[in-house]
């Protein structure tokens, strides 16, 4: 029987469970979205629900309890600050698993775990300045071989 064997073990030890957890749980918070394993992002889920719970709290307790687990001052500062006003009318639910493929080396499933409302930024292309730049530098040195 099964009784009360909720929750993965991810093949640590309790004490490395809960830093990978928590670790996880600071990477949402700070970058809003995360790739990862399946069996990690369902176990990180309600942990990081947890946290935007208690950020919309917004006491001295709660930060407090919210700054112990998490394990940047950074994060903590974002969880009050931006997501946790962000999800201020809304009651649970504030992340989403994606499954995303396969793992090319050993072919785990992975998952992306997101916040709902996040939306992907787009990288705006590096400009040619350095090229353009390097072009003159280089016909010097050619004239100055001959």
């Amino acid at each position: 029987m099964r009784h009360r064997m909720a929750g993965s073990k991810l093949g640590r030890n309790p004490a490395h469970r809960r830093a990978t957890l928590r670790n996880l749980v600071t990477n949402v918070i700070q970058h809003e979205s995360i790739h990862t394993t399946i069996a990690r992002a369902r176990a990180a889920r309600p942990l990081v629900e947890r946290m935007i719970t208690l950020g919309k709290r917004d006491t001295l307790h709660a930060r407090r309890q919210a700054a112990s687990f998490l394990m940047s001052p950074d994060a903590t500062k974002k969880l009050f600050a931006d997501i946790a006003p962000r999800f201020a009318s809304r009651n649970g639910g504030y992340t989403r698993v994606i499954h995303a493929g396969w793992r090319i080396g050993d072919g785990a499933q992975l998952a992306i775990l997101e916040l709902v409302g996040y939306k992907l930024k787009k990288k705006e292309p590096k400009k040619k300045e350095k090229a353009e730049a390097e072009e003159p530098q280089e016909a010097e040195a050619v004239g100055a071989k001959k």
